[in-house]
């Protein structure tokens, strides 16, 4: 889910920089390029805690930028297939609920929602519920799911998830 680790990232610099607040330049950009991304393998960076080395600048021929390597920790969000997270419910149809996870969105078809809950197209806003209406998802509402895959792009990450197990579904008490 989150984790602690090490990475690594090039910083390119233009020469107007240059001056006495290079290194506070350097940090500034690397907070700016690398919080709230994603990197398939490592997942979203969430927060960029310590930069452990800023090395020598390599300065690229003819154009005058410069290439500072960065080395720094950073808080990052990896979800991994079995994992039980809670979502909010952004939207919901006849196929299923789509929801997210802090920056991660994840789909749940109709199949994976316990058969029990139908959908009803007709209430305001739409959503599934039980037949004595005791439980209503809709969206907005928050839910625990288990994530029963995830696809791994090179700048995001995608989970299907599912509903069928004990202790799932709409979050009553916060």
């Amino acid at each position: 889910m989150f984790y602690h680790i090490s990475l690594e990232h090039e910083i390119l610099l233009h020469p107007r920089y240059f001056g006495p607040n290079l290194l506070n330049t350097v940090k500034q950009k690397l907070f700016t390029e690398v919080e709230g991304t994603c990197t398939g393998k490592y997942g979203f960076v969430i927060a960029v805690t310590t930069i452990d080395n800023i090395g020598a600048g390599v300065i690229q021929p003819g154009r005058g930028f410069v290439l500072y390597p960065v080395k720094y920790k950073a808080i990052v969000f990896r979800p991994f297939k079995g994992e039980v997270v809670d979502a909010v419910v952004t939207q919901v149809n006849k196929v299923g609920l789509f929801t997210e996870i802090g920056p991660m969105s994840c789909f749940i078809s109709r199949h994976s929602i316990p058969s029990e809950m139908e959908f009803d197209p007709n209430s305001n806003p739409p959503c599934y519920k039980t037949v004595d209406e005791d439980i209503v998802i809709q969206q907005d509402d928050e839910i625990r799911l288990k994530i029963v895959g995830t696809r791994v792009d090179k700048n995001d990450i995608f989970a299907i998830g599912s509903l069928m197990d004990d202790y799932l579904g709409r979050c009553f008490v916060r």
